[in-house]
């Protein structure tokens, strides 16, 4: 819907605060850290403006120092979705009616209650229980969730704006109305940004949601929902709920007033989720909007031409920034013959650098990976590699879960450019580098481009700009991000919308208008201002 379209206050970038020592933003996040450890709380599921507890409680341990809890959240069941989405249908009319300039001042409010005095919070929070270092916290959990508010305050009026054309004596225009049923949110654990933003873009355009997060991220999501009350968001409009996954998909799938799906996790989730969709099509009002982002087997391409040194930063950056838990982390490396045995010296000699501990330790620059199972499935990857004839780590190797899930900064250096880490998803602090010879540098586009079924993000490091125009052209489809001379990390509301196609997912550009246009349903409305009061046409007259 739109009303009386005004302006709204111009969308910024929050700025990143640096927390250097004996700045105040690092006193106080320290002293944040300090008050969360010593508490030891319950969350309990939000549904209709209530506070919603079980009998089964679920401890929240932070991955790297599984002997502290940080405390319990309350696991629900198939009831507790079915609260949630009656929760939200009820809300529905009152929310999909409100003016949007009252729905934008909530959002902007969040942004700012995120941004001030939530901030030390929010960041600790990630910090404690996601394994953030405080700099990857900043950037996520402050940072970009703020920039997805005002952003997207700014996006949905530019929607508005979108008017058609009017002949004489007709005024056209265009409603955008939210979708007609609820929105689900399934969100993951690696970035808080992400979790605030997947339930609160469709709410924004008033849809109403419900939103599971994930279980790894309970700590951080319960601080999103305080801001989320704190701002205003009336009872109903977000329901959070803690439930396996099948649980919810099953009441959720089968639900007639199911009319959208806001996703980011693994392409297997992805893939049966729509297909479940697709069996249960008949069931619903309306065809349900599938939005998603799946994940990715990220590149850096290096022509001969590159610059050493920032190739090395770009590759340890992009690599093992919080432990290569990101959908956009560098995974999969291919490297020129000639600028080999420099990048291998100077780049082992970072990693040798690099310390890995709590991320209270503020020198660290990794701390500990999410889970059991995901130290599980990369300490196995790492043991095969160890073993394989085509395969050599030249770099780490190592892996502990006496105290937390610990994985240390691995290269793994391959002589088939379709080995199974050239391909496979890790989610870890694992790069694996193809070196190929200087002369193959197309050849090499060209299996890099078949190698893997994502999408998402990837680079190309050269001097010599016909390479950057070639690998440009040639990788139009390997990645939705393409950074020139940069790592392919580190997107930005509102400068790179973010998203990928092929199995990484429905290329929707999260921190853009294009997301948002997926959450409502124009209506097209014409009105006659001197309607015909006869049948007949000119061409009708006799001569």
């Amino acid at each position: 819907m739109y009303s009386n379209l005004q302006s709204v206050p111009k969308a910024y970038n929050e700025p990143v605060l640096s927390y250097k020592p004996g700045s105040p933003e690092r006193a106080e996040i320290k002293a944040m850290l300090k008050k969360l450890k010593s508490e030891v709380i319950d969350i309990p599921m939000f549904i209709g403006g209530k506070e919603v507890t079980t009998d089964k409680k679920v401890a929240i341990h932070p991955p790297h120092e599984l002997r502290h809890t940080l405390g319990y959240f309350y696991q629900g069941g198939a009831e507790h979705v079915q609260m949630a989405i009656d929760a939200a249908l009820k809300a529905r009319e009152t929310w999909h009616n409100m003016p949007w300039e009252q729905r934008a001042a909530i959002f902007l409010r969040a942004a700012d209650l995120l941004s001030g005095p939530y901030r030390a919070k929010i960041n600790a929070a990630t910090m404690l229980g996601q394994s953030k270092t405080v700099f990857q916290a900043e950037i996520d959990a402050a940072c970009e969730l703020a920039d997805f508010f005002r952003f997207n305050v700014q996006y949905m009026t530019e929607i508005y704006s979108q008017q058609p054309e009017s002949s004489k004596t007709t005024w056209n225009r265009l409603e955008y109305r939210a979708l007609e049923g609820f929105v689900y949110a399934l969100t993951p654990f690696n970035f808080t940004s992400i979790a605030g933003n997947l339930p609160s873009a469709p709410a924004m355009m008033g849809n109403v949601v419900v939103w599971k997060c994930s279980n790894t991220q309970v700590y951080s999501a319960k601080i999103i929902m305080d801001i989320f009350r704190e701002a205003g968001l009336p009872d109903g409009v977000i329901n959070m709920v803690f439930v396996s996954g099948p649980v919810a998909g099953k009441v959720v799938m089968e639900h007639p007033d199911f009319a959208g799906f806001h996703f980011t996790g693994s392409t297997g989730v992805f893939q049966y989720i729509w297909k479940t969709i697709g069996t249960n099509i008949a069931k619903y009002k309306t065809y349900p909007r599938i939005v998603g982002e799946t994940g990715g087997k990220d590149f850096v391409m290096v022509h001969p031409s590159a610059l050493v040194d920032p190739v090395v930063t770009a590759l340890t950056r992009g690599a093992y920034e919080f432990q290569g838990q990101k959908c956009s982390a560098a995974s999969r490396a291919y490297i020129p013959a000639s600028l080999w045995p420099e990048i291998k010296e100077k780049l082992v000699t970072q990693i040798k650098s690099i310390k890995m501990g709590n991320p209270e330790d503020f020198t660290n620059f990794m701390s500990a990976v999410i889970d059991e199972a995901s130290f599980d499935k990369l300490s196995m990857f790492i043991d095969n590699a160890k073993n394989d004839r085509d395969a050599e780590i030249i770099a780490g190797g190592g892996y502990d879960k006496s105290e937390g899930y610990f994985i240390e900064p691995t290269v793994i250096v391959t002589t088939n450019p379709q080995y199974i880490t050239m391909e496979e998803e890790l989610f870890g602090p694992v790069l694996t580098i193809y070196v190929y010879e200087d002369d193959k540098f197309e050849e090499t586009l060209d299996v890099l481009d078949n190698t893997s079924p994502y999408g998402l993000t990837g680079a190309i490091f050269a001097q010599d700009r016909y390479a950057v125009d070639l690998a440009t052209k040639k990788l139009v489809h390997a990645a939705g991000n393409f950074y020139i001379n940069d790592k392919p990390t580190g997107a930005v509301v509102g400068q790179q919308p973010f998203g990928g196609s092929r199995a990484s997912g429905t290329n929707d550009k999260a921190g853009s208008s294009l997301n948002l246009i997926r959450w409502v349903s124009p209506r097209t409305i014409k009105e006659n201002f001197v309607p015909p009061v006869d049948y007949r046409y000119p061409f009708m007259d006799a001569e």
